[in-house]
């Protein structure tokens, strides 16, 4: 049997495509994958053959967020990466039988150029954006064509809409992204999570900007209510340079995993992500995927606006409208002092309001439903495996002898 191949552009869209390439394998299913931008760590990690010389970029693929960001892409070079990648795709298409496109528009355009059977995981657009998808050129009339065999949005809005848009089916699956995080019982005491991303310098910025506004909660209420707080850091943001620009902000290493500042405390952990989410009461995040998975879980998230590449105020906008009144952001300019202190007034009354008795069970309920409408039910990897396998059974039949 000829591999299925797993394309896709973006750090998020990487880890769902390995998600569903883990269970493909699983099924006996011999599987590769060529990320466009990146070097595909969510496929490695899982054992995945990934294809050409890969790359990362500052942006991470998120260009589109600002014209910053795009000159930054540019200068660095990744048009001439993706089309190199691109091109191998073509010079390797007859190795496969079946190409799995995850992303947005360049997946699409990626899957349509092989000439190959595609299914599309159109996890980067979604109607909650703007209630009707507006496709950017030529993605519509991509998906119109008789190559690509079934589409799959990243919720039941979209589906509906595409149906229409397209004349054709379009299918919610679930979102791989939500199998690899498990809804644990919160912590019993206020817990918080810190989330400041996946990409250096950005997440250093961003690390800061959280260590700013938990100096402004207020003090008693710090002093005489225990308060957990957990940092999910990536390996790069190690403890020597968390020490270095937590200093100046009023914080203190203590051993190699815990910053102090008065009566704050924060658990600084590595590779510890799902378990910091799952066990947490508030996420205060900067990142997409992640935000994303902690409003699947049920969990209300406070964003804070960075300076970008990725957590731009038009970044942060957007992932309001996708995933609703999950998400909270203070108004104002990034980093001011009425932004951070507005941020840290938010953060203490979510925590104080899921201590109620009252107030905690209505907004645990009415968020655990709107992770339904928006990110749906875990179990989006193995259903996209058996309805890739089912696409697989024809040809598997035509080559019996």
């Amino acid at each position: 049997m000829k591999p299925v191949l797993l394309l896709s552009n973006g750090h998020g869209e990487d880890l769902s495509g390995a998600l569903i390439a883990a269970e493909l394998m699983q099924r006996g299913i011999p599987v590769e994958a060529l990320p466009l931008v990146g070097h595909g760590s969510p496929y490695r990690q899982r054992g995945v053959p990934v294809l050409g010389r890969t790359r990362s970029f500052s942006t991470g693929g998120l260009g589109y967020t600002s014209l910053r960001s795009r000159l930054s892409e540019l200068l660095e070079g990744q048009m001439g990466h993706v089309l190199s990648q691109l091109l191998l795709l073509l010079r390797r298409r007859h190795h496969y039988g079946l190409v799995v496109a995850v992303g947005d528009v360049l997946a699409v355009l990626g899957s349509w150029l092989s000439g190959l059977p595609s299914t599309i995981y159109l996890v980067a657009y979604s109607s909650h954006y703007e209630r009707r998808l507006r496709l950017p050129w030529p993605c519509r009339w991509l998906l119109k064509q008789k190559s690509i065999k079934a589409i799959w949005s990243r919720d039941p809005l979209s589906a509906n809409d595409l149906s229409q848009q397209l004349n054709r089916a379009v299918i919610f699956l679930g979102n791989p992204f939500l199998d690899v995080v498990h809804a644990n019982p919160s912590e019993s005491l206020p817990s918080l999570a810190l989330v400041p991303g996946s990409r250096l310098p950005e997440a250093e910025r961003n690390f800061a900007l959280m260590l700013r506004v938990l100096a402004l909660l207020p003090e008693e209420w710090a002093r005489d209510q225990p308060l957990r707080m957990r940092a999910a850091l990536i390996p790069e943001l190690e403890g020597r340079r968390v020490a270095e620009l937590a200093k100046p902000l009023g914080w203190r290493l203590e051993g190699s995993d815990r910053l102090v500042r008065g009566p704050l405390a924060i658990e600084l952990g590595w590779g510890q992500f799902g378990e910091i989410l799952t066990s947490s009461q508030l996420v205060m995040c900067m990142a997409g995927t992640a935000a994303e998975q902690a409003v699947g879980l049920g969990k209300p998230v406070l964003q804070l606006v960075g300076e970008g590449p990725q957590f731009t105020a038009g970044f942060a906008e957007a992932q309001r409208r996708l995933l609703g009144l999950g998400v909270r952001c203070a108004p104002g300019s990034s980093g001011s002092e009425a932004t951070l202190a507005a941020s840290a007034l938010i953060a203490h009354g979510l925590l104080e309001q899921q201590r109620d008795r009252k107030q905690g069970p209505a907004l645990r309920q009415a968020l655990a439903a709107l992770g339904l409408e928006r990110i749906g039910k875990p179990g989006g990897s193995k259903a996209m495996a058996e309805a890739i396998m089912a696409m697989l059974r024809p040809n598997q039949a035509s080559e019996l002898p």
